[in-house]
């Protein structure tokens, strides 16, 4: 249970920063919002798209996936979010080395800047929340199965597993009567030696 909500946070933190950083600077003062989302697969140009057709639609889209996999307490779906993330924020760091020949970082507001950061850790954030989520009912099973589980005392020598298995071996009188005695000879009458009672003359 912890370790959900712990996760849950992360992941949606990460998801946050990473719908905010497109309203940051990217390259040289450029909004992330300003790159069109096909110059991620053409080429980065100098257009400057609508809203919902730049870089921030696919961000948008994690964050829906994060918000799904926290209710859903899914790991799947929040790492699949950050794997959104990390994915488009790298193939935007190659078309735009392509386009100005290099990536470079400088305190001077040229170079990489805040919203590439903040897309980044947002991706690493959302990949740490589902790595921290224990999913659906894991722990719960767990203790449910340990409950069910027969009380053995400490130092016991018997099998841990349920039932327990009996060991073959020689049955135990439970009658407390001597069972009777049956012999086992089922052929003709045995010999019991001469007759006493004939004369010994004859």
């Amino acid at each position: 249970m912890i370790r959900n909500v712990l996760g849950s946070i992360v992941a949606l933190a990460g998801a946050a920063a990473a719908v905010l950083s497109p309203f940051r600077a990217w390259y040289d003062g450029r909004l992330g919002r300003h790159y069109r989302i096909g110059d991620l697969f053409t080429g980065v140009t100098g257009a400057h798209p609508g809203l919902f057709d730049s870089i921030l639609l696919p961000f948008v889209f994690a964050a829906v996936l994060t918000v799904v996999g926290v209710a859903l307490r899914s790991r799947l779906l929040v790492a699949l979010a950050g794997v959104v993330v990390l994915g488009f924020t790298v193939l935007w760091m190659v078309r735009q080395g392509q386009a100005a020949g290099e990536l470079t970082i400088s305190g001077n507001g040229s170079g990489l800047d805040q919203g590439v950061a903040g897309a980044a850790g947002g991706g690493v954030l959302l990949l740490l929340g589902a790595a921290l989520m224990s999913g659906r009912g894991g722990g719960r099973l767990g203790a449910r199965a340990d409950r069910n589980r027969p009380f053995k005392a400490p130092g016991s020598a018997e099998p841990d597993t349920w039932p327990p298995t009996r060991e073959p071996g020689p049955s135990v009188q439970t009658s407390p009567w001597p069972e009777p005695e049956v012999d086992p000879y089922v052929g003709p009458p045995r010999d019991t030696g001469p007759d006493r009672s004939s004369p010994s003359g004859d």
